[in-house]
């Protein structure tokens, strides 16, 4: 059978001479055949644009929808390669990592009508690609639907609480409360809220000073008071310490001056004991009036002149 993608032809075998030989037969030649060889090359090239219009090729942060006559006939949440029906079915992309929407500065009112500028950001992603498609149609939609449920959350929460309250609490406490208010009102179009980050909470430019006076006043006018506590605390406590340490020392004292006289009554005892009778006092009469009589004669002058009545001349002159 010959191949159907070439075409023959006889041609003559002729000498140098231009003579064909009487015993060479014309020789058979085999020519392409123009016609079938681009049919044949154009549909190895359509086998390949179906082929490729066949794969379909899921990375790591995306999901897959492949839709049917625009219906959603199924979801690739994997990564990898996968196939899909050419001409009939189509594939949509949808992020599956997690997603950043700022949203833009607005003014909101505090309990105590105060008005603050807040600028904060969202982290969202899509869990339910299946209902995100049905219920959004593209990802300006959704953030859309962010920006709006998030705001109201935000009025919302800092609406109920007043201004100080809300500048005290942009440590966690707000962005909590602000995740508290949302709950899952995202959840009915397939997304999950990660986080709401406050980026900048303050005050308008035109009462931002005032603001800010009136705050410093606030706190110097607390800081008075509690320094006048505390005197008031310390005088109490000094004047307590006072009388304690009063009543401590009358009561040593007290206790001291009843030591001293019985001390005082046990030595008067014990003199009184040991001078009893009549020799021992005279004799402590008479060391008595040594200890007199070397008192006065202190001094450059070792003379002691003393009157015949003096009772010092008379202890003396009883001695024989």
């Amino acid at each position: 059978m010959a191949d159907s993608t070439y075409s023959y032809s006889y041609v003559d075998n002729k000498n140098e001479d231009g003579n064909r030989g009487e015993s060479q037969p014309p020789r058979r030649v085999r020519k392409p055949h123009p016609v079938r060889n681009t049919l044949l090359i154009l549909a190895v090239l359509a086998l390949l644009a179906i082929c490729d219009m066949a794969c379909v090729v899921t990375n790591e942060d995306e999901y897959t929808l492949i839709k049917r006559f625009g219906k959603i006939e199924r979801v690739v949440s994997e990564s990898g390669l996968t196939f899909k029906i050419p001409f009939i079915e189509t594939e949509i992309k949808l992020d599956r990592e997690v997603l950043l929407y700022d949203l833009r500065e607005s003014d909101v009112i505090t309990l105590d009508k105060k008005t603050m500028v807040a600028d904060s950001y969202v982290l969202w992603r899509i869990v339910k690609p299946r209902l995100y498609m049905q219920t959004l149609n593209s990802r300006s939609e959704a953030e859309s639907r962010i920006n709006t449920i998030v705001y109201n959350s935000l009025k919302n929460v800092i609406s109920s609480m007043n201004q100080l309250d809300v500048i005290s609490g942009r440590g966690g406490v707000l962005d909590a409360a602000i995740m508290e208010n949302i709950g899952d009102a995202l959840s009915r179009y397939g997304i999950e809220l990660v986080s709401v980050e406050t980026k900048h909470l303050d005050l308008p430019d035109d009462n931002k000073n005032a603001v800010y006076e009136r705050m410093i006043s606030e706190r110097n006018n607390i800081a008075a008071t509690f320094t006048a506590q505390g005197a008031s605390e310390a005088k109490k406590i000094r004047n307590q310490t006072d009388n304690e340490i009063a009543i401590m020392l009358s009561q040593a004292e007290a206790e001291a001056e009843k030591t001293v006289a019985a001390g005082e009554a046990e030595y008067m005892r014990i003199i009184s004991k040991a001078y009893a009778d009549e020799k021992r006092s005279d004799f402590y009469t008479f060391v008595r009036a040594l200890d007199a009589a070397k008192v006065m004669m202190q001094g450059q002058d070792k003379t002691l002149i003393l009157p015949p009545d003096s009772p010092i001349a008379q202890i003396f002159g009883t001695i024989e």
